[in-house]
């Protein structure tokens, strides 16, 4: 690995990091980047799970202020980490062509369920008017399913639980921006725990990546308090259509 090998890693953890903490999404940016300075795709895939999670870390940092309901956040760790072995398991002992099919429809699909929040909402109820015990049940499928496939790739992981759960949870965005950071943090020190011990990892990439997530995880979780919700939920529409976008055109070719 040369000096602008380096580099364009350096720069790609703080803009994903920034990202990830913003919309999710921000794997897209490594891992393109990890491909790009040699590695084969599976060692890139696992090198950028434990690459982006200190940027989670420091995300969660910065928007801990933000988080409701902790008690039924503290919930949904179990759900997550029990998603995300699952996901973890499957990426280490499949082929992997059949999902990445399926991925960008569920990214397309999550981004669309974003941007559509208000007309669903009147659709199928307001989570305030939900009985506490179904909508306790409908959060941990959201955060079950997504669990999964975070554990399994990861990129737009963020972006599916940041639509999922304002759809179902009474909150601000940027209160449901925090639950995502934590939740992305526990997925990925899941993914850190499986892969460390079992994946092909290449610690020079995770060593130049992981502290470049870091500074831009805290910053972009501090940028989110300061947007207003229209224009964060804009933002994070346009990069989730983007990224799913780009995940179909890369499948199809």
């Amino acid at each position: 690995m040369d000096l602008a090998d380096a580099a364009l890693l350096l720069l790609a953890g703080l803009v994903a990091g920034t990202v990830n903490a913003v919309a999710g999404g921000g794997s897209l940016i490594t891992f393109p980047a990890l491909l790009a300075v040699g590695l084969p795709p599976v060692p890139a895939n696992v090198t950028n799970s434990l690459s982006v999670f200190p940027g989670y870390g420091a995300a969660v940092a910065g928007s801990w202020m933000d988080l409701p309901r902790r008690r039924l956040v503290a919930t949904l760790v179990p759900t997550a980490v029990v998603g995300a072995l699952a996901g973890a398991a499957l990426l280490l002992v499949t082929p992997a062509r059949a999902f990445e099919v399926v991925v960008p429809f569920l990214v397309l699909g999550a981004t669309a369920v974003l941007a559509f929040q208000d007309p669903l909402r009147r659709l199928v109820g307001h989570p305030r008017d939900l009985a506490p015990r179904r909508g306790a049940v409908t959060i941990q499928a959201v955060v079950g399913l997504t669990s999964v496939y975070g554990g399994y790739f990861g990129a737009a992981a963020g972006v599916m639980l940041v639509a999922g759960l304002a759809l179902v949870m009474d909150a601000t965005l940027a209160q449901v921006s925090a639950v995502k950071n934590l939740l992305s943090a526990v997925i990925g020190l899941t993914t850190v725990a499986v892969f460390a011990l079992a994946g092909p990892v290449n610690w020079a990439g995770v060593a130049l990546v992981a502290p470049a997530t870091l500074v831009g995880g805290y910053a972009g979780a501090r940028l989110v308090r300061r947007l207003p919700p229209l224009v964060l939920k804009t933002v994070i529409v346009l990069f989730g259509t983007t990224v799913g976008l780009y995940l179909l055109h890369r499948a199809l070719t």
